[in-house]
């Protein structure tokens, strides 16, 4: 196999990734699902179960919840919608990436100025990528609102 036709197939493989996306029901079922997920963690909050296998699996589906939203086609998806989600994909990260600097940051300020200590290993990845996921998802709905 020669080297332009093996980066040729690497090629055509990482295309056919990076179109993937999920049909427009799906959105539905992780709006449904999201929501499932959104009032167990809050029952859970509020009950005095403290099982912390119930709340490892909950974020989990609230993270793949999010990502069936963020994944899923409008029922018209044209060249416009997939440039609107390209951009909130990239705002998204961007703030992720901010949100992730500027933590520790406001951790450190909170602590010095209301002496409330904080617990300084609790930043998880669950709060980037919940965050940068919810930051998506709002960005590509107002973004196609008002194209």
């Amino acid at each position: 196999m020669s080297k332009n036709s093996l980066m040729q197939c690497e090629r055509s493989k990482i295309e056919k990734w990076s179109q993937f996306q999920l049909d427009n029901h799906w959105k539905i079922k992780g709006i449904l699902f999201c929501i499932v997920i959104f009032i167990a963690m809050i029952t859970l909050k509020f009950s005095d179960v403290n099982n912390e296998w119930v709340k490892f699996g909950l974020r989990k589906g609230l993270l793949v919840g999010l990502l069936v939203i963020a994944l899923s086609k409008e029922k018209t998806e044209d060249e416009m919608i997939v440039s609107l989600r390209a951009k909130s994909f990239r705002l998204a990260f961007v703030l992720a990436v901010l949100y992730a600097l500027i933590q520790p940051i406001v951790d450190v300020l909170v602590f010095n100025l209301l002496g409330k200590p904080t617990s300084f290993g609790s930043f998880s990845y669950f709060q980037v990528l919940s965050f940068m996921l919810i930051i998506q998802i709002m960005f590509f709905e107002v973004l196609k609102r008002n194209r």
